[in-house]
């Protein structure tokens, strides 16, 4: 007879084994499929959040598909950095320091900042950085901080950013790219002073987004309206006014703008008996976007002559395409459309709206950051001194992707590659500083942090009527004279005014040109 054997009871040690077993397997697993599938669409530096790439990280990974081929030469130019600074020959290395861009990098329907403004900002950056990169000093990496389509995936980004900022070897000496005035760029701004990281707003314009150590080159939506009051003061018309104005809550934009447009043209243009609210095409609030149709009957049967726009470029298309169903109502003006804004989006000169406008004769005025007649070969007394230079190398990156139509008007371009120079100006005139004594190799000298750059961007540039170690940008000349005197908006700003359709003038009438400035110094900026 054949004796059965019993099965052994398991106990706890058998137990344990198993589980550290089966642990050990899920790990093995874990780490061979990570092998075989590459370390995922949003790479090893980058979180997935809500079908969105964020944080902080110097190579490629997954933005828009419009985006790919700047991303990919921003991650090379930062590879050659690297390896520059890692080369045997010790006396060969070249040291660099690194400029987040924060800022998003996705967008939909609802994002305030479009693929389009997305993909010029980074050409202006890379050719920023190209730029840098081609001069004595040290150089630099651009690293990408995306923080969601909305901008509201901020803080795990300024987290990571603040770490950078401590790495004494290659510093993150300062923040850019801030692109949109939102309550959640308002917070990540408030969290970036905290942190004293100096930060550069490019297409900033609200003018109560305001901190220490956060700096704007934009001029601020007041300094937009005074550059309009100028144009106004000069061709009054019959002050028939109207406002026209964006409802959304987390704009910060569009509410800071309608403030300003009551301020400086509420009474004598009687918008607070005259105006018209609608729901813009940017935000997430309730309701349909962009019903202009109550503001387009009232503008029409009081056949205003100028009417104030206080929302995004986007939504103007949406309401001039309303404007003409209306018809010119039976004016004996032209009427003015006027609105602020980095540059003219090219949404708005396409044919179609053009076509419209025309229609109705009316022309859209813009209180810009730049002048297409800088670049289209036309006469301009205020063309910036450095365009020239910006536009030989930008040329190459036209060459090499596809930036679409009329891809300088909206500003982004020059107004990033501006943003971005201003740090590395002041990081070379830092440099410069600390090492004057010439003293070794290249490689062997001091970085400066970012604290070293913040007190080199808040040195006061105006002094005996001179602009004093003012940045001479793509856009313009930029200096700063301290939170305490203007808030770190920038001076000697031009504010060119931009119309479209062009209005036919006589020789003898040119367009005013204001200055951003705040002090007693009347010749300052006309350098």
């Amino acid at each position: 007879m054949l004796l059965r054997r019993h099965p052994r009871e398991w106990g706890p040690v058998d137990w344990a084994v198993a589980f550290a077993l089966t642990v050990l397997l899920a790990a093995l697993v874990a780490f061979g499929w990570r092998e075989l599938s590459g370390p995922g669409r949003c790479g090893d530096e980058l979180t997935e959040v809500d079908g969105d790439c964020v944080g902080v990280t110097e190579y490629a990974f997954d933005a828009d598909p419009a985006l790919d081929g700047l991303v990919k030469d921003i991650a090379a130019e930062n590879a050659r950095v690297r390896e520059g600074a890692e080369r045997e020959d010790s006396e060969a290395r070249i040291p660099y320091v690194r400029i987040a861009l924060m800022m998003p990098f996705t967008s939909d329907d609802s994002s305030a900042m479009t693929t389009d403004m997305i993909r010029r900002a980074l050409a202006g950056a890379l050719a920023a950085q190209q730029e840098a990169n081609s001069s004595y000093g040290p150089h630099y990496q651009l690293l990408f901080a995306p923080d969601g389509r909305d901008m509201t995936q901020w803080k795990p980004v300024v987290d990571r950013l603040a770490e950078l900022a401590g790495d004494s070897r290659a510093p993150l000496v300062g923040v850019t790219g801030i692109p949109s005035s939102t309550d959640a760029t308002s917070d990540a701004i408030d969290e970036l002073n905290k942190r004293e990281l100096p930060t550069i707003g490019p297409v900033i314009t609200a003018a109560d987004m305001n901190a220490p150590y956060f700096f704007k080159t934009s001029p601020n939506n007041d300094e937009f309206a005074r550059a309009l009051k100028r144009y106004l003061d000069k061709r009054p018309e019959r002050r028939k006014g109207f406002l026209v104005w964006d409802n959304r809550t987390e704009d910060v934009y569009s509410r800071n703008l309608k403030e300003v447009y009551e301020k400086h043209f509420g009474d004598t243009y009687e918008l607070a008996d005259r105006n018209s609210n609608f729901t813009g095409s940017s935000g997430r609030d309730q309701g349909i976007p962009n019903r202009f149709t109550d503001a387009a009957e009232k503008i029409c049967r009081y056949k205003s002559d100028t009417v104030f726009f206080a929302g995004r470029d986007q939504d103007l298309p949406s309401f001039v395409k309303r404007l003409a169903q209306e018809g010119d109502c039976g004016r004996s003006t032209t009427l003015r459309i006027l609105k602020v804004g980095i540059g003219i989006e090219p949404t708005l000169t396409a044919k179609e709206p053009t076509r419209r406008l025309q229609e109705i004769d009316a022309t859209i005025v813009n209180a810009s950051s730049v002048d297409p007649d800088w670049w289209s070969g036309r006469s301009s007394p205020d063309r910036p001194a450095a365009l020239d230079r910006f536009l030989a190398r930008y040329e190459k990156l036209v060459d090499q992707h596809d930036l679409g139509d009329k891809e300088l008007d909206d500003g982004y371009t020059l107004m990033y590659h501006d943003a971005f120079t201003l740090l590395s100006d002041a990081v070379d005139r830092t440099y410069s500083e600390i090492n004057e004594d010439g003293q070794g190799t290249t490689a062997a000298r001091d970085l400066p942090m970012s604290g070293d750059i913040y007190n080199t961007l808040r040195l006061p540039t105006i002094s005996a009527g001179q602009c004093d170690n003012c940045l001479i940008g793509a856009a313009g000349t930029y200096g700063f004279e301290g939170p305490e005197q203007n808030q770190q908006w920038s001076v000697c700003k031009p504010v060119p005014i931009v119309e479209h359709p062009t209005v036919r003038r006589e020789p003898d009438d040119v367009l005013p040109l204001y200055r951003t400035f705040r002090g007693d110094a009347e010749n300052a900026c006309r350098t």
